[in-house]
């Protein structure tokens, strides 16, 4: 079984080592969308906002009031995009997508602080069917893994190994769920799971935490303390940090491995936030555009899905929470 890991992730390495682009290469993408309809939303997110007796416009303003309203926490934006060297409206552009598609954003800021408070006192692990996930990667099958050095590098290659090895498999003679790494370990509560402001989920958090304490200085999360990774993802004062770090390493990606520069188009950081996983994205995008030079076709350029387009047709508005902060 070691094997197979290891060709998973030797696969996964070629992959983004071979349509690595110098950086001077990088096209900038302009503001703006490149589909001219919003693409269709999907239909867990309108059956939770109708549920909700709700509508996806009465959700954005509530979250765009709460932004308005709030000049503390516009500063407090400014200030983390600041010291990550990213627009704030790549922040915002987030905060309002996952606010508008996913859960109703609290009235106040000062709720999310409380809810932060309560993880401390629950008693939950990250685990699975009674193996936690400290017990689950420290199997044969993750061996690869071990010498990465940054938590980013270690828990993508982890979710690749999961995803190649375990999801939907029968594996020494157990079954395993076909859903996502994050989904089956990291969800102590309930599916589809992700908390705070920024709406992160707990992976995402713990391959994000290496980059945060080294810009930020806050203390390195663990999957052995989950605890303390749901009170940072609660806490907006440490969760802005993940965040803008999240769209660092979007905009990082991008121009690396694709060969493009987001950092203009928050309708596109805002897409990868929603969807995860830029490195592959960019990979395929790169691969794509690779094989239609060989035919003398234009290349193609990121496209924003329906939560991205909403960030990219409100710009204005979003830009104009920060006009004289």
């Amino acid at each position: 079984m070691a094997s197979r890991a290891q060709l998973v992730v030797g696969l996964c390495l070629g992959l983004l080592g071979a349509s690595a682009l110098p950086v001077a290469a990088a096209k900038l993408v302009p503001e703006g969308n490149r589909n001219a309809e919003q693409p269709a939303v999907p239909g867990g997110s309108a059956k939770r906002t109708r549920s909700g007796k709700t509508t996806f416009d009465a959700k954005y303003d509530k979250v765009y009031q709460l932004l308005k309203n709030d000049g503390a926490l516009i500063s407090k934006i400014s200030a983390v995009a600041t010291r990550y060297n990213v627009d704030p409206v790549h922040m915002v552009g987030a905060i309002v997508g996952e606010h508008t598609y996913n859960v109703d954003a609290y009235d106040r800021l000062q709720t999310y602080y409380v809810k932060a408070v309560s993880y401390l006192k629950s008693d939950f692990s990250f685990k699975h069917n009674g193996e936690t996930v400290s017990q689950f990667v420290a199997r044969e099958e993750f061996s690869d893994c071990n010498g990465k050095s940054d938590s980013y590098d270690l828990w993508i290659c982890r979710e690749n190994v999961w995803d190649a090895v375990f999801r939907g498999k029968t594996v020494d003679g157990k079954s395993w769920p076909n859903d996502r790494f994050g989904a089956v370990f990291f969800q102590p509560f309930y599916a589809g799971q992700t908390f705070g402001i920024g709406q992160l989920n707990p992976l995402t958090a713990l391959q994000m935490t290496d980059t945060v304490h080294a810009v930020s200085g806050f203390r390195k999360l663990d999957d052995g303390d989950p605890q303390e990774v749901y009170r940072t993802i609660m806490d907006p004062d440490k969760s802005l940090a993940y965040m803008a770090a999240v769209v660092k390493t979007s905009i990082a990606a991008y121009r690396k491995i694709a060969g493009f520069d987001i950092s203009a188009n928050p309708g596109l950081t805002a897409t990868l936030y929603n969807l995860g996983n830029p490195e592959a994205r960019a990979a395929r995008l790169a691969a794509e555009n690779r094989l239609r030079a060989t035919r003398g076709e234009a290349a193609k350029w990121p496209e924003e899905n329906y939560y991205g387009w909403l960030v990219n047709d409100r710009l204005d508005e979003l830009k104009a929470l920060f006009q004289g902060s």
